[in-house]
């Protein structure tokens, strides 16, 4: 679900010049427009790719009633390694690791190195043609959404001291799914915020509206279950993301359902440079 959500929040993330009129759009131009986000999303994720950040998960477990019964948190360094991100668990519970548990995860960092290092360039070539055959399908799934919803101009509001157009998207009755992930859309309206002098989405605000069943061990996410995405302008080159809340209320097969809140946060963006050496992390003083 998780990459079918990604895909339907940035299916809005570009919103051109027309906006600047402060004038409502009709249907039809939002479709036009909507269409136009591939692009745009395929440059921030490749962007992506070059920054190194700090990724905090704080997941809370419900009870009945929507109280805390638990929360656990994690705290992830995302590196990159040979073009593809990588994330190192660095804190739980906001405490460092301890020194065997930061050895295991020195470990795994190792492994990735140690195998990349070692890939031949057909080896190479392959991994990196299925990152690209995935962006791509997420970029055709982006232009799908355009005709599975129908979207509706509802203003204008300051959002983090920014001017943003609000959105809403509802499932257009009777829409027929061309792809396999667009199947799910129907299950999902979401109200998007767009930076007005950017031309990009900055926040999007999911709900399901009817239970989706998903994968082979079937996953059902009941209706009420909501997520929230905020981007940043990191460097003046790209949106990235600021924050994720999810509030999620599930089964999976015949097992006892679970709520689950979670809350990410993502800080300390840096750029990583191409000339950058990548040694064992042992050589590293």
């Amino acid at each position: 679900m998780g990459r079918i959500c990604r895909c339907v929040l940035l299916a809005l993330s570009v919103f051109p010049s027309l906006f600047a009129q402060n004038i409502p759009l009709s249907q039809e131009q939002i479709q036009a427009l909507v269409r136009q986000a591939a692009d745009k999303d395929l440059e921030n994720q490749k962007k992506l790719r070059n920054y190194t950040y700090t990724q905090r998960e704080e997941e809370h477990k419900l009870d009945g009633g929507g109280q805390t019964k638990s929360t656990e948190v994690r705290t992830y360094e995302i590196m990159v390694l040979f073009e593809e991100q990588v994330q190192k668990l660095v804190a739980k519970d906001d405490k460092p690791m301890s020194e065997n548990d930061a050895k295991k995860e020195d470990g795994k960092i190792q492994k990735i190195i140690d195998k990349r290092k070692n890939e031949d360039e057909d080896d190479r070539r392959k991994r990196l043609e299925k990152a690209e055959k995935e962006q791509e399908e997420g970029r055709q799934f982006v232009k799908e959404v355009a005709d599975a919803y129908k979207f509706r101009w509802v203003g204008t509001e300051l959002l983090n001291g920014r001017d943003t157009y609000v959105i809403d998207a509802d499932p257009r009755p009777g829409y027929e799914p061309h792809s396999k992930d667009a199947k799910f859309l129907p299950k999902f309206r979401f109200r998007a915020w767009m930076d007005k002098a950017e031309s990009q989405w900055v926040k999007l605000d999911i709900q399901c509206i009817d239970t989706v069943s998903v994968g082979l061990f079937l996953v059902r996410v009941h209706k009420g279950s909501n997520i929230q995405i905020e981007l940043t302008r990191v460097n003046d080159e790209v949106w990235l993301p600021k924050h994720v809340a999810l509030k999620l209320d599930a089964r999976v097969a015949l097992f006892k359902g679970f709520n689950v809140a979670e809350d990410v946060t993502y800080r300390d963006y840096k750029k990583f440079g191409t000339n950058t050496t990548i040694v064992p992390l042992g050589e590293v003083q």
